[in-house]
C-alpha cells in the first residue's frame, strides 16, 4: 500500500476537529477488521518464534545438576616422593587453589579491572547489560557489558562456541545471563571468584592462575608478587593477545590500565604503583623436558595403571584433578637420566663406527618394511596396488632409508632404581629417548630379554642355602649334555679357555660359565633354582632346564632388580611400588598402598651372595670393576652379557639402593658384535655413574653405610692349597666366611642337609 502524505490543514483539523479524528479511527478499526486473519498470523508467528527461542536457548543451559555441582576439568597432579610435581594428566592444564591461599592484592586487582560492582549484583549488572543489548542489537553485534559471574558462566559451562555468528553471540549474552543469575543463587561471592580464577584461561595452554603461576614464574599462586598477579590480571582479557613473552610492551601496557584502577580505588599507593612498574619479571625458562617431563615411561606407566583403577574408583583421569603421590625421587630421576645420557653419548658414536648395513641387508630391509607398515600414509592405502606404490616409492628413498638406519642402530636403555627396604622405585629411565618420549615401549617394564650371567646369582644362591661353602672347588671343564629335544648343548666359556679348578668365589667374581653350570648339575638342581627365583620376584616363567644357569630364560629389568634387592635387605623381598597414596582435588584419600614384605632368603645366605658379589666389583679380574672408575662406597652385583654380545646388563646394589641396567637393541638381531657389549662396558658404567651423583647429592643426603654381616656368619682360616680348616702349619693362609648354621669343614666335606640326603641316597633325590 502507497504512503500519503497529509497536507498542513489535514494535520490542522485531525488536532481540531474530534469528529475528523473519530472517522479516522473507525476507518482504522475498519482495516483491521478486514485484515483481521493477517494480524491474527502475525501474532501466532510472533509467539512462535518467541517460544521456539525460548526453548532453543534453554537447550543450550547447563542442567540444574551442572549449576549445583559445577566440575571443570582439572588435571592430574603427578607428584614425586620429594613434593616436586614432574608430570601431569589433563585435556587442560588447571588446578585448583583455594581463595584463602592467594594475595588479596590479586582478588583487588581483578574486582577493580573485571567487575568493580561484582560484590553489589546479583550476578548481571541489569542496567549495562540492558544498555548493551539495545547496542548490539541497533548495531547487529555482540560485545560487553559482561561481569565476573557472566565471565564464569562462559568459561565454566563451555557457552561460547568457535565461528559464532551476531545471533549466536547475542543468545550466548542471554544464555549467559540466566546462567549467571542461577550460579549467583547456587554459590557465595568468594565461591565464585575461586572458580573464576580457576577455569579462566591464561595463555599457553594454562588454566586457572595457580597452572598460569607454574608455567610463567615456577612457582605456586600463593606466592606471587604484585607485578606478576597484576600482569595475570591483565592477561584475562586476551591471552594470546596479551602473552607477556611474546608481547611484552603489549602486555606491560594492559598491566599499568590494571595498576592505574587498583590506584584510583585506593587499593594500591602511588609508592606501590611505581614499585610493581620497576619490578623485574624473571619468566621461566622452558627446559628441554618441559614437553615430557623428567620421566615420561614412568608417568606413562602411571597414567596405565591410573587407568586401570579408574573403573574400579570411579574416577576421570583426566577431569577429575587427582593428585597422584609417586615414590619417584626427582633428584635421583636427574642422576639416572645423566648418567644415561653421559655414558650412552660416546658408547653410540662407537657403536656407529663399527657398525655396517652392508653385511646384513635383510635386517634393515626388514626394518625398512617394518617402519612402512607403521606409517600413516600406508595404513591408509586403499587398495593392495597403492600401498604396493607407497612401500616400493619409500623403500629406494635414501633419506627416509637413511631414518631407519639411524633408528634401528639406536642402542636402548632400561634403567631402574628401587629401595630395597621399601620397595620405591626412585627412579626409572625406560628408553634411549625419554626426552621426546610421547607413547612406546617401555624397556623397563614392557621387555623381556634373556639376563646371560645375571642370573647365575639364584644358581649359587641355591648352592649357597643347602650349605656349600664359598670356597667349594668346581672343575672347569668342558661338558656336552643331551638336551630333552635331543639336540647337544656344550656351554663354553667367555674366553673360549677351559682347565683346572675355581671355587664359586672365584666363579662369581670372573663369571665363569662353566663353574655355574658344574654348579647347576651337582650343587644347585634347575627345578630349585626356579622356585628359588621365583620366590625372590621374578614372575616371568623359568623353564627348569640347565641352561638357565647361563641366563636362557627372559626377565624384565624391574623384576631382576627387585630381586637383587632381596640380597641388600637380608633376604626380604619387598614388591615393586610405583604409587604410594591417590588423593581426590579435595585430598581425600582414594587409595594408598602399603608394601609387601616377604622374608625369602635366610639373612646368612643372602649376605654370603652379597660378599661373593662385592668381589666382582672390588677385586681385580672382576667383571664389575668398571663400577669403580666412577664409585668408591660399598656396592656388590653381577653383569650379564648374552650370545654374540646381543644384551648386556648389571644389577647392582648399595646398603640403601638397588638398581639394574638392560642395554641392547629393539631389534634382537642387531649385536654389538664386540666386547663393548660385555655387561662390565655396556651397563656397569651407568650403574656407577647414577651412584656416584646420587650418594655426592647434598639434597638427597644419603650416608655412608656397610652391608651388615647377621650373626649367623663366622669367619675361620684355611689353607689355600688343601682349602682344608688352617689346623695345623699351612704356607698359605686365607680368611673365609661361612654360614655358621652348617659346622665348618673343609670345603670338600659338607653336613648340610641337602648334602647328608645326597650322600645317602643320590639318585632319588627330587627337586
Amino acid at each position: 500500500m502507497a504512503k500519503r502524505n497529509y497536507s498542513s490543514e489535514e494535520m490542522n483539523r485531525y488536532f481540531n476537529d474530534p469528529s475528523y479524528r473519530r472517522s479516522l479511527l473507525k476507518r482504522g478499526r475498519g482495516f483491521i477488521r478486514r485484515h483481521r486473519k493477517q494480524f491474527i498470523g502475525l501474532g501466532v508467528i510472533f509467539v512462535g518464534l518467541l517460544v521456539w527461542y525460548g526453548f532453543y536457548i534453554a537447550q543450550g543451559l547447563p542442567s540444574l545438576e551442572k549449576l549445583e555441582n559445577p566440575t571443570p576439568e582439572l588435571a592430574t597432579k603427578i607428584y614425586s616422593v620429594d613434593g616436586v610435581v614432574f608430570d601431569q594428566i589433563s585435556t587442560k592444564d588447571r588446578t585448583r587453589i583455594s581463595l584463602d591461599k592467594l594475595p588479596q592484592g590479586l582478588i583487588d586487582a581483578l574486582i577493580a579491572t573485571e567487575d568493580k560492582s561484582f560484590y553489589s549484583h546479583w550476578g548481571v549488572n541489569a542496567s549495562r547489560f540492558i544498555r548493551q543489548m539495545v547496542i548490539n542489537l541497533a548495531t547487529f553485534r555482540a560485545a560487553g557489558a559482561s561481569t565476573i559471574t557472566q565471565q564464569l558462566a562462559k568459561n565454566l559451562y563451555n557457552l561460547q562456541s568457535r565461528n559464532e555468528s551476531v545471533f549466536d553471540k547475542i543468545t550466548r549474552k542471554v544464555r549467559e545471563f540466566i546462567t549467571s543469575v542461577q550460579i549467583e543463587r547456587n554459590f557465595t561471592k568468594n565461591e565464585i571468584l575461586e572458580l573464576y580464577l580457576t577455569v579462566s584461561g591464561l595463555g599457553r595452554g594454562a588454566y586457572g592462575i595457580e597452572s598460569a603461576a607454574q608455567k610463567y614464574f615456577g612457582k605456586s599462586a600463593a606466592d606471587l608478587t604484585a607485578a606478576e598477579y597484576t600482569l595475570f590480571v591483565g592477561m584475562f582479557q586476551g591471552p594470546s593477545y596479551y602473552d607477556p613473552i611474546r608481547n611484552t610492551e603489549r602486555a606491560l601496557r594492559r598491566r599499568d590500565i590494571v595498576i592505574n584502577q587498583m590506584l584510583r580505588d585506593k587499593k594500591l599507593t602511588p609508592a606501590e604503583v611505581e614499585k610493581i612498574r620497576t619490578d623485574s619479571l624473571v619468566f621461566k625458562t622452558p627446559e628441554a623436558e618441559s614437553h615430557t617431563g623428567i620421566a615420561p615411561h614412568f608417568s606413562e606407566w602411571i597414567r596405565q595403571q591410573l587407568t586401570e583403577k579408574a573403573e574400579k574408583y570411579g574416577f576421570d583421569i583426566y577431569r577429575d584433578g587427582l593428585r597422584v603421590y609417586t615414590t619417584l625421587d626427582s633428584r635421583m630421576q636427574r642422576n639416572a637420566n645423566r648418567a644415561v645420557e653421559e655414558h650412552l653419548a660416546d658408547f653410540q658414536a662407537r657403536f656407529d663406527k663399527n657398525w655396517d648395513w652392508k653385511k646384513y641387508p635383510e635386517i634393515l630391509r626388514g626394518n625398512v618394511d617394518k617402519m612402512i607398515h607403521d606409517l600413516d600414509v600406508y595404513k591408509k592405502g586403499k587398495t593392495p596396488e597403492i600401498r604396493d606404490s607407497i612401500l616400493t616409492a619409500l623403500r629406494t628413498n635414501a633419506q627416509f632409508v637413511d631414518s631407519v638406519k639411524v633408528a634401528a642402530r639406536t642402542i636402548e636403555v632400561g634403567f631402574v632404581v628401587l629401595d630395597p627396604h621399601t620397595g620405591q622405585i626412585k627412579a626409572m629411565v625406560g628408553g634411549r629417548n625419554f626426552r621426546n618420549f610421547r607413547y612406546g615401549l617401555n624397556h623397563v617394564t614392557q621387555i623381556r630379554r634373556q639376563p646371560g650371567s645375571a642370573f647365575k646369582a639364584f644358581v649359587f644362591t641355591v648352592a649357597i642355602d643347602n650349605g656349600t661353602p664359598v670356597c667349594y672347588e668346581l672343575p672347569n671343564q668342558p661338558i656336552t649334555m643331551i638336551m630333552s629335544d635331543g639336540t647337544r648343548w656344550a656351554p663354553q666359556n667367555f674366553d673360549g679357555t677351559f682347565g683346572g679348578k675355581y671355587t664359586i668365589r672365584e666363579a662369581i667374581k670372573r663369571s665363569i660359565n662353566l663353574i655355574a653350570v658344574r654348579a647347576i648339575m651337582e650343587l644347585s638342581p634347575p627345578k630349585q633354582v626356579a622356585e628359588y627365583a621365583k620366590r625372590m620376584g621374578i614372575k616371568s616363567p623359568i623353564p627348569p632346564y640347565e641352561s638357565i644357569a647361563l641366563g636362557s630364560a627372559e626377565v624384565s629389568p624391574l623384576e631382576l632388580t627387585s630381586a637383587y634387592g632381596v640380597f641388600s635387605n637380608e633376604g626380604v623381598l619387598v614388591e615393586p611400588v610405583s604409587i604410594l597414596r591417590i588423593e581426590d582435588k579435595d585430598g581425600n584419600i582414594i587409595e594408598k598402598n602399603l608394601p609387601e614384605k616377604q622374608e625369602v632368603l635366610s639373612k646368612e645366605t643372602a649376605y654370603l651372595m652379597t660378599n661373593l658379589m662385592e668381589g666382582g666389583i672390588n677385586e681385580e679380574g672382576g667383571t664389575g670393576r668398571a663400577v669403580r672408575s666412577f664409585f668408591a662406597l660399598p656396592a656388590a652385583g653381577k653383569t650379564g652379557t648374552t650370545n654374540d654380545y646381543g644384551d648386556a646388563w648389571f644389577v647392582g646394589f648399595t646398603p640403601q639402593l638397588a638398581a639394574g641396567v638392560w642395554v641392547g637393541f629393539d631389534d634382537n638381531r642387531i649385536k654389538f658384535g664386540s666386547s663393548d657389549g660385555q655387561g662390565g662396558r655396556a651397563a656397569a658404567p651407568m650403574f656407577g655413574r647414577f651412584m656416584q651423583y646420587t650418594y655426592d647429592d647434598p639434597d638427597i643426603g644419603l650416608t655412608l653405610e656397610y652391608f651388615k654381616q647377621p650373626e649367623g656368619i663366622v669367619t675361620d682360616t684355611i689353607c689355600v692349597d688343601t682349602k682344608k680348616k688352617a689346623r695345623e702349619f699351612c704356607p698359605n693362609k686365607t680368611t673365609e666366611i661361612f654360614n655358621a648354621k652348617y659346622p665348618i669343614g673343609s670345603c670338600d666335606v659338607h653336613t648340610s642337609p641337602f648334602w647328608q640326603q645326597r650322600k645317602e641316597n643320590p639318585s632319588k633325590i627330587s627337586w
